[in-house]
């Protein structure tokens, strides 16, 4: 089996992986920050800075849930002899910075916007739900890039 389509695919489930994770974690510890200094002037926001703080985990399984779905696909051609040909390698690369970058950055900005959220519900503010609901929109476009995963998942033999 040839070894260019294999590195570009690894590569791809590599960067795929670590950057949505690497997203996620600075994320969450944006918004474990924010709880921190905000339960100094509110200790009983504690459970609803907690779930806005959890919210950009979730791009990191994403990645890992691509990352497994792929790389299984590929264990199994590997085991069958099946070759792996460019374009199929090049779509798993494509897909693997495309939900890396994306899941990195929308963990990232969806932080921001939880942070800021506890934040003012560290001021006595009443805006959980409302942060709720916008912190949803940066997720969205994790979402699609999973998707895409998921296609390209498909599409491998």
């Amino acid at each position: 089996m040839e070894q260019l389509p294999l590195f570009l695919a690894y590569t791809g489930l590599a960067v795929m992986l670590a950057l949505s994770c690497i997203g996620s974690a600075y994320g969450v510890t944006m918004g474990g920050n924010a709880t921190v200094a905000a339960l100094k002037k509110n200790p009983d926001m504690f459970g609803s800075s907690m779930i806005l703080c959890a919210l950009p985990s979730t791009q990191g399984l994403y990645g890992f849930a691509a990352f497994f779905l792929i790389n299984s696909k590929l264990a199994e051609m590997l085991a069958a002899g099946t070759e792996l040909g460019i374009g199929y390698a090049l779509a798993v690369l494509a897909v693997g910075l495309s939900l890396g970058f994306v899941g990195y950055f929308s963990a990232i900005r969806q932080a921001n916007l939880v942070a800021n959220g506890i934040n003012e519900m560290g001021n006595g503010n009443d805006v959980f739900s409302k942060t709720l609901i916008l912190a949803v929109f940066p997720e969205l476009y994790a979402i699609l890039a999973f998707a895409a995963a998921f296609l390209v998942w498909g599409i491998l033999p």
